[in-house]
């Protein structure tokens, strides 16, 4: 028996980049270059960078259930910010849904990469720590 339950959890990554917001930005928006940090070679990844646009992300596991990852773009201003929502699903069920922004903000150093995302994770701790402990960890985020 699953333990029906919602957690709300937002937090905040920051990295600095030596590089322009444009290269930085670059990397979220190039399907190529964000496949190589955001998908893995054996998954199925589908993308369509644009405001009202999907992001789909599909692993192939050889055992245990599949992991969907997708997310619809709602906002885009090029080398500023990326606003997207996002349900990722183990198998068929939902594990959770969030809102991430996504802020490229000029330093002396080159640039600040702050994500906020504000998610809901469902059902227990095989939901939450999937997904919210890798994601506050920086999971993907080089």
């Amino acid at each position: 028996m699953i333990d029906r339950s919602v957690t709300h959890a937002t937090f905040t990554l920051e990295r600095l980049y030596p590089a322009t917001a444009a290269r930085v930005f670059a990397a979220w928006a190039d399907p190529r270059t964000k496949a190589r940090w955001f998908s893995t070679p054996d998954a199925d990844h589908e993308r369509d960078f644009r405001v009202g646009g999907r992001e789909a992300n599909r692993s192939r596991p050889d055992s245990g259930p599949s992991l969907t990852f997708e997310s619809w773009y709602r906002d885009i201003v090029p080398d500023e910010r990326i606003v997207c929502t996002s349900v990722p699903h183990v198998g068929r069920e939902l594990a959770a849904a969030s809102l991430t922004t996504v802020e490229f903000c000029p330093a002396d150093e080159g640039t600040r990469l702050v994500l906020t995302e504000q998610g809901t994770f469902l059902d227990g701790p095989r939901s939450s720590a999937r997904w919210s402990t890798g994601r506050r960890a920086g999971q993907g985020l080089r």
